[in-house]
C-alpha cells in the first residue's frame, strides 16, 4: 500500500483550524477516488516534551499509481485547494510505502 501523509503543526488558532479541518478538509478528502482508508492521529507528546505535530492525517491507496491518479483527479485537486486554504503554513506532505 501507499499513503499520503499530512503532518500538521499547531497553527496559532487551533480551534479555528480544527473546525475547518473537520468541516472542509475531511469531507473533501473522502471524495478522492481510490482512497481505501483514512486515519487521523492527534499528537499528545514526544519523548522530550510536546509532540512535534498536532495532527497526522494518513490517506491509504492500493498503489502509488492510484495515489497519483487520486491527487490529479478533479476531487484531488479540490481537496488540495481546500488543504492550502486552511493549512498552507502549518502542513508538511509526504508520500510513503507501507507494509501491513
Amino acid at each position: 500500500m501507499h499513503k499520503l501523509i499530512l503532518l500538521f503543526k499547531a497553527p496559532p488558532d487551533i480551534d479555528s483550524f480544527e473546525a475547518a479541518f473537520a468541516a472542509q478538509h475531511v469531507p473533501a478528502i473522502t471524495l478522492m477516488p481510490g482512497l481505501r482508508r483514512a486515519a487521523v492521529t492527534r499528537g499528545i507528546a514526544g519523548p522530550r516534551g510536546p509532540a512535534p505535530y498536532l495532527l497526522i492525517h494518513e490517506l491509504y491507496f492500493d498503489s502509488l499509481d492510484d495515489m497519483r491518479a487520486a491527487l490529479e483527479s478533479p476531487e484531488g485537486r479540490a481537496a488540495g485547494k481546500t488543504l492550502l486554504a486552511i493549512a498552507s503554513d502549518c502542513v508538511e506532505i509526504m508520500f510513503a510505502e507501507t507494509w501491513e
